[in-house]
């Protein structure tokens, strides 16, 4: 093992600073998100279901580590992640779990036809994005999430979420998890738009 700064290299915190120092503006965090953080995203996901959770912005794998933890069938996980370095982590530390090389924006083009989703979990850094690539974005959330889906998705601004932009989507839940660096909000949501 190779010791740099401190840090094993190829480590979750090596990992995070690399692709953070190589494309900053591609993440929404300064630090990997804590295992708090994580399981508080994964306690909004219902454990029974027949349809796909899918996870956006997998990064280090700490919400994918909760989901499966929480119950959810490995069968019905599918990981979307952006970045070929995070991708190329998980699909090691998670082999079993289908991970995608893929862009959100693009989420009906990386799944299969037909496909029914129960939840979608977001680590992406809504706020932060190009106004342009948020709305794609959530265009593709009304697209693909089933009638009364769960989207959760977590923010930095600690203010209650305002809900302006998530149109058809009813907040159900709402709470602070102090135990992260940042501390962060997590909301969950329902998809209330009749098919």
């Amino acid at each position: 093992m190779q010791r740099i700064a401190g840090y094993v290299k190829n480590s979750v915190p090596w990992l995070f600073a690399q692709e953070f120092f190589n494309k900053p503006r591609a993440l929404g965090a300064v630090w990997p998100s804590s295992d708090r953080l994580a399981w508080r995203m994964a306690a909004h996901v219902p454990e029974n279901g027949h349809g796909l959770v899918i996870e956006l912005g997998g990064g280090t794998g700490a919400v994918t580590k909760a989901l499966l933890e929480r119950g959810i069938a490995v069968e019905r996980l599918l990981v979307i992640e952006r970045s070929p370095l995070f991708v190329q982590h998980l699909r090691q530390r998670f082999p079993h779990v289908t991970i995608v090389l893929g862009d959100a924006a693009q989420l009906a083009d990386l799944l299969p036809a037909n496909t029914h989703i129960d939840a979608i979990v977001s680590s992406l850094p809504l706020r932060s994005l190009p106004t342009h690539e948020a709305k794609a974005i959530l265009a593709q959330w009304q697209r693909a999430l089933a009638a009364r889906g769960i989207l959760i998705q977590f923010t930095y601004d600690l203010r209650a979420m305002h809900n302006r932009v998530l149109v058809d989507f009813v907040e159900r839940a709402s709470d602070i998890v102090w135990a992260n660096f940042p501390p962060a909000r997590v909301a969950a949501f329902e998809f209330s738009k009749n098919r």
